[in-house]
């Protein structure tokens, strides 16, 4: 617990204020006081109350919907920090938007998680504090230091207490294999890959399993969930082949468009998520949804950055 008045401070925008609370209640400090409100014409107003002058200065602010206004909170906050002379000031999104466009997939199109990386550090962000990140290499887009927490202990933890039936964990495609083979290993389960084609984005279609899940408990594991196309489909074909009850758990509950009404149609018995992004009342009634809170590990993540202790035992 870091002891009040130690010279650290948190803030937080208007995109997940529980979360930022609940980090600041474990850390034994009060939260800081900012105001962030929105001129008439949609222009965002910062105002930081509290002085911050030679202070360790952390923002929590995930860039969830809408996506574009949180970002701007963010950097708007960081650059007042700034120019408030914080000793430094550590950027800390539980989820980062803008992360799948990680490359060039195709002729002309940007890469995003490059360019927010820049206007990160442009804006002021010392350091970076993040969770599960859709791609490790993201790291590398930025020439501060980056620490890439991984929800999996909080996952893990909830899902050994569940006690599956010959538990099978199962990747939605290709690229989650090596996230979904470390679960199955910490959970002694079986390995099963959903081979799909992605025709355009947020579309896909399953093609195979690779693995046995016939009468297996199958849990599907992925980083987030966005409009839940992957997932049901993914369900869907898991049912054909022959599985038995079906949940998902990923960190990020993006749950755009049609997602909560995908879930609520599917097989899928649970979706375990965690609350790096903030639901609104809509995704708060869906039944299916178990909601674990990242707090507790945000906030020992804080408390050693800010005291200048190692996080490797985080990241086991």
């Amino acid at each position: 617990m870091v002891k009040p008045g130690h010279g650290i401070k948190v803030f937080t925008g208007n995109s997940n204020p529980a979360l930022a609370r609940e980090i600041c209640e474990r850390m034994g400090i009060a939260i800081g006081n900012a105001v962030v409100t929105r001129f008439s014409d949609g222009e965002i107003n910062v105002q930081i109350v509290d002085n911050v002058r030679g202070s360790d200065v952390f923002v929590v602010q995930p860039t969830a919907m809408p996506v574009n206004r949180h970002l701007m909170e963010l950097l708007i906050m960081i650059d007042a920090l700034k120019r408030a002379s914080a000793a430094r000031i550590t950027a800390v999104l539980p989820y980062y938007g803008y992360s799948r466009q990680d490359r060039k997939a195709q002729p002309r199109v940007p890469i995003t998680a490059k360019l927010v990386a820049d206007l990160l550090t442009t804006a002021g962000a010392n350091r970076v504090l993040t969770m599960d990140l859709h791609a490790g290499q993201i790291q590398g887009f930025f020439n501060i230091p980056v620490d890439n927490l991984f929800a999996a202990p909080v996952l893990l933890e909830y899902i050994k207490e569940k006690k599956y039936r010959n538990l099978t964990l199962v990747s939605p495609d290709a690229g989650g294999v090596e996230r979904t083979r470390a679960f199955a290993k910490r959970l002694d389960a079986s390995l099963a890959i959903i081979d799909k084609r992605r025709e355009k984005a947020n579309v896909a279609q399953v093609m195979h399993i690779i693995g046995d899940v016939k009468g297996h408990d199958c849990l599907l594991l992925d980083d987030m969930v966005d409009t839940a196309g992957t997932l049901t489909e993914g369900v869907a074909a898991l049912k054909n082949a022959g599985a038995g009850t079906i949940a998902a758990a990923c960190s990020h509950a993006v749950l755009s468009g049609p997602a909560i009404q995908r879930i609520n149609d599917s097989a899928l018995d649970e979706v375990i998520v965690t609350n790096t992004i903030a639901l609104d009342s809509k995704q708060k009634e869906c039944k299916k949804l178990t909601v674990l809170s990242v707090a507790q590990l945000i906030s020992e993540a804080m408390t050693r950055i800010h005291e200048e202790t190692s996080l490797s035992s985080l990241f086991v």
